[in-house]
């Protein structure tokens, strides 16, 4: 971990439809404040259309200190994906619908507290996830979460609320599928899931904790495993995930790797989401971790006793 170094030049990555939120003051905002504290904000305005590549470009024809980006888990993924693997650091501004990532490492919700973060600072390198050679920052799924991450992607209203009502719809004709993982520790499983999750963090962004006491930079990530269960047990098993409980459940379980494969028996193409974006991937699934691999301003640690 380095501690806080100047960063001047600043891109902040936008994206007008993340969390419903509206953002039409914000650009305004945040150039108001880098003037305020000596520091020069460009911008950057996703749409949908080749943001990726857009971004690689923009990258290469101006030089930055740091790339904040300012919406969900998606933008975030969008931007730590172009930035890994090199030294430019990672700043999140969370604007999203749940934010999970920004949670799991400690960044202030609010959008003052998140802006300190241009010259208030650690610089940490964190693990990122592979998954069929797609990137992801924080957590990626297969099954029942992937399917509502889908539905909620395609429909208009954002927010919590869009997300528990397509969740309650979706859970009533659900059909598990069948897999079977197999992992570098030479750990196995077969049988039918409910929820596989891929997880370098802790936390989606509804606050439910799939991987608790978990790290994002120790090497490793975890594979979370749901089984199906009962309609009766559903609030039980929904408690615990809100409680930090997760290996109390007779419905979970855990695998923790350096890589894994997974196969979903009798499926070629296999539905998923990576950090909240869902993607067809095609089975057997590859997942790695790859150690260290993007910088990230963190809130600097509290001063010891």
């Amino acid at each position: 971990m380095s501690f806080s170094v100047p960063l001047r030049q600043l891109l902040f990555v936008l994206n007008p439809i993340s969390g419903d939120i509206d953002k039409s003051e914000l650009e305004a905002t945040i150039t108001a404040f880098c003037v305020e504290h000596g520091r020069q904000a460009a911008f950057f305005h996703t749409t949908g259309e080749q943001d990726q590549q857009r971004l690689q470009t923009e990258l290469l024809r101006h030089t930055y200190d740091a790339v904040f980006a300012c919406g969900g888990d998606g933008t975030v993924s969008l931007v730590a994906g172009v930035l890994a693997g090199t030294s430019l650091p990672l700043g999140i501004l969370p604007l999203g619908s749940g934010n999970g990532l920004s949670k799991d490492l400690g960044i202030p919700q609010d959008l003052p507290g998140a802006l300190r973060l241009m010259w208030e600072h650690t610089i940490s390198p964190l693990d990122t996830l592979r998954i069929n050679n797609n990137f992801s920052a924080h957590l990626a799924d297969l099954g029942f979460n992937a399917l509502v991450v889908e539905r909620f992607s395609a429909g208009d209203t954002r927010g919590p609320g869009a997300y528990v009502r397509i969740a309650t719809h979706e859970y009533l004709a659900y059909e598990p599928a069948l897999y079977r993982i197999r992992t570098d520790r030479g750990e196995t499983f077969e049988g039918p899931a409910f929820m596989v999750t891929m997880a370098n963090g802790n936390t989606f962004g509804s606050n439910v904790v799939i991987n608790p006491d978990s790290r994002l930079d120790d090497g490793e990530f975890e594979i979370c495993l749901i089984a199906p269960f009962p309609g009766t047990a559903a609030l039980g098993v929904l408690y615990q995930l809100y409680t930090r409980d997760f290996d109390a459940s007779l419905y979970t379980q855990r695998l923790r790797c350096r890589w894994a494969e997974i196969e979903v028996i009798g499926q070629a193409r296999v539905l998923g989401q990576l950090d909240g974006e869902p993607l067809e991937l095609t089975a057997p699934i590859r997942a790695e971790i790859i150690p260290r691999s993007l910088r990230v301003l963190l809130p600097p640690a509290p001063p010891t006793a």
